[in-house]
């Protein structure tokens, strides 16, 4: 499968609703809540984002070599071969 990471913000519900999708499914993945991040972090996982996306959003989900913005449920489930 391939590798999942998730950039979020802690006080996010989507976010929240994204991290217990994937644990419910038993997928193994790593996470990042941006804003609990040290500032020089923050500020540099937020270029890596928007590098990604083009603009700076939450959940954003990357599964391989896809990135989804958002809580997008079939898009993650495709993404995941699930």
């Amino acid at each position: 499968m391939a590798e999942c990471k998730l950039y979020s913000l802690s006080t996010c519900s989507h976010c929240k609703s994204c991290k217990k999708f994937l644990g419910e499914r038993g997928i193994d993945f790593e996470f990042t809540d941006v804003d609990l991040l040290p500032e020089d972090e923050k500020t540099e996982t937020i270029e890596k984002i928007k590098k990604l996306t083009a603009r700076c959003a939450f959940p954003t989900v990357i599964i391989g070599e896809k990135v989804i913005v958002g809580f997008k449920e079939n898009e993650i489930r495709e993404a995941l071969g699930l």
